[in-house]
């Protein structure tokens, strides 16, 4: 019996855990005052590598109802760097932007020629309010990601957990209905379980490529623990097919707490 797993149980169940905060200085402006703004219905969030003249990302800005301001515009980054450019100018909330890679790149003194896969641009709000500049709370993150490739979203693959302790081969299939839902087949035989349940059943979601795992049923008898579901999220890499996912593993007497699983292709 893996007496460590047992252990995180008992501790999922018993302690709670608390945290606290800092005071931390944002360097990169006032965030979070007067007027809230938040992105939402963002469709696509991810450009793709190949089509990036025509690529684009799609949003709506909000702010709070009432807010007024002097000045509003979006700002785009780069990889992380803390050079933002305006981009879009904001006359009223909400609204509906499109941005386009020519654009998000033209604002950065790039072409979309310096645009290499993982690249990632992050678009953020600004807003002008009795000469102070507030940032949004939130901000979206764009990708440069590789086309999505069913073929390669399915397989043999191995995974691997560290805080799980497996490190073994399970079968990824595809619904013959939906690309986009994959079965993750043989994740109790890591633990020398019965596989008396379902499959793992994981959504892609094409917009974004953000995987969400259904609380799914994976074996009745768990060590002696009743019916070891797992259930979570991650996100699925379409330039080699892996899989990073943090999984809830809980049995009807409680909860082993959250597992970080990678799921690599055997090529």
């Amino acid at each position: 019996m893996k007496t460590y797993k047992l252990l995180g149980l008992i501790a999922a169940v018993v302690f709670t855990f608390v945290s606290c905060e800092t005071d931390i200085t944002d360097p990169a402006g006032i965030r979070d005052v007067f007027a809230v703004t938040k992105f939402t219905n963002v469709d696509p969030a991810i450009f793709i590598d190949g089509s990036l003249d025509e690529g684009f990302v799609q949003f709506t800005v909000n702010a709070e109802e009432g807010a007024t301001f002097e000045d509003a515009y979006i700002v785009v980054s780069h990889n992380g760097t803390t050079q933002k450019k305006r981009l879009k100018d904001i006359t009223s909330f909400p609204l509906v932007v499109k941005v386009t890679a020519v654009e998000a790149a033209t604002a950065l003194g790039m072409t979309v020629a310096d645009i290499e896969v993982q690249d990632f641009f992050v678009f953020e709000v600004e807003v002008k309010i009795g000469g102070k500049i507030y940032r949004s709370n939130g901000a979206l993150t764009s990708k440069v990601v590789c086309p999505f490739n069913p073929a390669l979203a399915i397989g043999s693959y191995t995974a691997i957990s560290g805080s799980w302790g497996v490190n073994g081969e399970v079968t990824i299939t595809a619904d013959p209905e939906d690309q986009y839902t994959v079965y993750v087949a043989g994740i109790p035989s890591l633990d020398g379980m019965p596989e008396d349940g379902s499959p793992l059943v994981m959504h892609i979601n094409p917009k974004n490529f953000a995987v969400i795992a259904d609380k799914t049923l994976l074996t009745s008898d768990y060590y002696g623990y009743d019916n070891l579901n797992f259930a979570g999220s991650g996100e699925y890499n379409s330039c080699d097919g892996s899989y990073q996912m943090m999984f809830a593993a809980t049995v009807d007497q409680g909860s082993f707490g959250n597992q970080t699983f990678t799921f690599k292709r055997n090529d």
